[in-house]
């Protein structure tokens, strides 16, 4: 959608909101994730207010979580659904690195790493939620065997770590990118930047041809 002769509308008021919401949330889980999960790190804790506070809160920011992004992967799942040129995209991925965008097949909504990384998410987040409702001491702990809580602090360790190193390349590659953080924080970018990086997206929208 055009708002102006250059700029175009990428994400209305309620998806920005949401996902800096989920942003957030994320950035206060991995902190008070990462102070139990090695001795040297519990300093983190201090963040909110001790080690029994972080503990109380971090299962309770998890749901909230899970509902603030469950609502956003409603919003995006239909566009991140894999294309051929998005898996020519991913074979290209040298090219990708070396910023050799004209060599790459043409681009819609979001690119093959974008969309790789959004159902990475969606299966961390899953994980997450179901280790840590096994782990949870307060309410469900005591339903499950020693063996399945064990399992499930693995499992929440390791979905944890993917997670956090997924995050980590989108916020680099949302920087790497001139124009990307802009387009989460105003919701518009410029035409130029749309018919550059994401072209079957601009033609899409404007209803230009090739």
């Amino acid at each position: 959608m055009s708002i102006s002769n250059n700029l175009l509308l990428r994400y209305r008021p309620a998806e920005r909101a949401n996902h800096w919401l989920v942003a957030i949330i994320f950035i206060l889980l991995a902190l008070s994730g990462l102070a139990f999960f090695d001795p040297s790190w519990f300093w983190l804790a201090t963040f909110f207010g001790g080690g029994p506070w972080a503990r109380i809160l971090h299962p309770w920011l998890g749901v909230v979580m899970m509902i603030s992004f469950t609502a956003l992967a409603v919003r995006m799942w239909r566009y991140n659904l894999l294309t051929a040129n998005d898996r020519q995209w991913l074979l290209q991925i040298r090219d990708v690195v070396r910023n050799r965008e004209e060599r790459l097949p043409e681009v819609g909504r979001y690119n093959g790493g974008q969309k790789v990384l959004f159902w990475v998410m969606i299966a961390c987040m899953f994980l997450l939620f179901v280790s840590g409702l096994i782990i949870w001491y307060q309410y469900f702990a005591l339903y499950f065997p020693v063996e399945v809580r064990r399992i499930a602090v693995v499992v929440h360790a390791v979905a944890a770590f993917v997670l956090i190193a997924g995050i980590l390349v989108h916020i680099y590659a949302a920087i790497w990118i001139r124009g990307t953080m802009g387009a989460m924080i105003r919701g518009t970018v410029s035409r130029a930047w749309a018919k550059k990086h994401h072209l079957g997206w601009y033609r899409k929208i404007t209803g230009e041809s090739e």
